[in-house]
């Protein structure tokens, strides 16, 4: 009896990320329940404790250095969970991020396809033929409005953001998900055709997402859930996860 395919999952991860190798794996290990692929996770990391934009382009710089790192391990694809740091880098970054650590691993001599978190955001709201988006994100306002400006260069009308303003990546990493079931009642979704629950890698949000998904009635997505359906999609393989919202409900498969 032949076992089932293993697909091994490259994640490039900033130091104080502890919120990356959780959520995407729990996703994948739920897509284990009525798929037969499983998959293993490698990590390389990036020093960044504070979410500045000083501390966050030194971290992106040592990119390269992972990427090469995780050809070492023959992974098939390699996600970068670090969206802030990607949308500060200029308009359009995420294009050149990801054609850059490619050609790091095809110098290795293992050509690998790259997927950053907030390439996977703008292209999973593309795919879903949004508009108008409202989002929730950690960083301190002005981050934040980087963020929006990011996503608004990219096609898409920001109609409301909520910043909850926490410097420390760790604190990050340690809000409740649970509590943004709360924090939506501050946002202002009604002209929205697409939630960003947490336009953030690693700040938790994937046991909220399906329950604010039933309750506003209009999709939910997080920075997560977006690099997840397009790691899964590197992989040729179906793009689906149980009771993590639309986007990997199948209708976009």
């Amino acid at each position: 009896m032949m076992a089932n395919p293993v697909h091994r999952v490259g994640l490039i991860v900033p130091s104080s990320n502890v919120t990356m190798e959780t959520e995407i794996p729990a996703m994948l290990r739920a897509r284990e329940e009525i798929r037969p692929e499983r998959f293993t996770f490698h990590s390389s990391r990036m020093r960044m404790r504070s979410v500045t934009k000083e501390e966050l382009e030194a971290m992106d710089d040592e990119s390269d250095r992972c990427a090469v790192e995780l050809s070492d391990a023959a992974v098939d694809v390699m996600g970068y969970a670090c969206l802030v740091a990607i949308m500060t880098r200029g308009a359009g970054y995420h294009c050149t991020s990801q054609d850059r650590l490619s050609k790091r691993t095809e110098e290795e001599g293992r050509l690998t396809p790259v997927v950053t978190s907030a390439g996977a955001l703008v292209d999973a709201l593309r795919l879903m033929g949004a508009k108008k988006v409202a989002l929730i994100a950690p960083y301190m306002r002005p981050l934040t409005d980087q963020v929006v400006d990011y996503i608004e260069h990219q096609g898409f009308e920001v109609t409301d953001s909520v910043a909850l303003e926490i410097p420390d990546n760790l604190e990050v990493g340690a809000q409740d998900p649970r509590n943004l079931e709360t924090i939506i009642d501050r946002l202002d979704h009604s002209d929205a055709d697409v939630v960003i629950l947490s336009a953030c890698v690693q700040m938790p949000s994937l046991a909220a997402v399906q329950a604010v998904e039933d309750r506003i009635g209009k999709p939910v997505i997080s920075a997560a859930i977006a690099t997840t359906f397009f790691l899964l999609k590197e992989m040729n393989l179906d793009p689906i996860v149980p009771n993590a919202g639309s986007l990997l409900s199948g209708a976009y498969a």
